[in-house]
């Protein structure tokens, strides 16, 4: 190995987890803070977090009440029209090769 080119190894380097657990692994960074550990994961301790799904759900249903409305309004109210402005542009003049043989053959 060369030296002087490997970070330094702490043997007793410490994991501290928000929860108030702390552990000790060999790693190259002396402290660590981490939000979970194998003592407050919900994988481990069985304890899942409930998501609230019925909240979820009514916030979609009044988003879709909300375009039901807005398109109700859209179809009664007077349809106006529009007047497109077209500028058409000369088609370019294609020529073919059996045209210009018959010119030049003239």
């Amino acid at each position: 190995m060369k030296k002087d080119i490997h970070p330094v190894y702490y043997p007793k380097a410490k994991i501290i987890c928000s929860c108030g657990a702390q552990l000790e692994v060999g790693s190259t960074v002396e402290v660590v803070h981490v939000e979970l550990c194998s003592a407050c994961h919900p994988l481990y301790t069985g304890k899942a977090k409930l998501v609230d799904a019925a909240g979820r759900v009514e916030r979609f249903r009044a988003r879709a009440a909300k375009t039901e409305a807005l398109q109700a309004t859209i179809k009664k109210s007077p349809k106006t029209k529009t007047v497109k402005k077209t500028t058409k542009k000369p088609k370019p003049s294609v020529k073919k090769v059996s045209d210009i043989k018959k010119k030049a053959a003239k």
